[in-house]
């Protein structure tokens, strides 16, 4: 340790003088020294930045769960419904084999019952000029309807439930290559989904 001190020249020992060489030497050392701090800097600084861009906020966290929630929901009642339009369509004479899947642009929605409160203050003014100024300030407030369940808590009263919209329906059946009862195919998905006929396709099974 005292021979790398006195070679950078912080060692007090060694008062003789020191030969330009050597203190070259010397200054190549503190310059190294010097830019291993600064490379060390960087990279502890870089190392924290990607520690933070790690975390989510909270706020995006939960809304990225809410809408993984919703697909899950609108996936399920994708699936429900193509399995009874399938079984209906089933049914229809001659369609033989039929698979159905029905594509939704949103899930069933609940409307809730709101009682809503509201009022108007009405306040006239008179200025300096001897006019008069009416001021009308409207205020209003609602607050869901609760109902007491079986086991002594309590839910929103739902005012009624909004249906899902459907983007669009294919079904694949034996029985469509004949023309009549692809129509009644057609047809039964239409009047079943009260869905507008461009968002149907009904297509014949590939037989093997």
């Amino acid at each position: 340790m005292r021979r790398v001190l006195e070679f950078l020249g912080l060692s007090g020992g060694e008062k003789g003088g020191v030969s330009s060489k050597e203190q070259s030497k010397r200054n190549l050392w503190l310059v190294g020294l010097a830019a291993l701090g600064v490379i060390l800097l960087v990279m502890s600084g870089v190392g924290g930045s990607n520690s933070v861009d790690k975390t989510l906020p909270s706020q995006e966290s939960s809304a990225l769960q809410g809408h993984e929630q919703v697909l899950r929901a609108m996936s399920t009642e994708e699936d429900q419904l193509s399995g009874k339009l399938c079984e209906m369509l089933k049914q229809v004479e001659g369609a033989g084999k039929v698979e159905v899947s029905v594509r939704l642009s949103s899930t069933t929605r609940s409307e809730y019952a709101v009682n809503t409160t509201s009022g108007k203050k009405t306040t006239q003014e008179k200025d300096q000029s001897g006019g008069t100024r009416l001021t009308t300030e409207d205020s209003g407030s609602g607050q869901l309807v609760m109902n007491r369940n079986g086991s002594g808590g309590e839910q929103p009263v739902v005012e009624r439930e909004v249906a899902p919209q459907v983007a669009g329906v294919l079904v694949v059946a034996e029985g469509a290559g004949d023309a009549r009862v692809k129509v009644k195919l057609f047809e039964a998905t239409r009047v079943a989904l009260g869905i507008e006929p461009h968002k149907i396709l009904v297509l014949p099974m590939e037989r093997r």
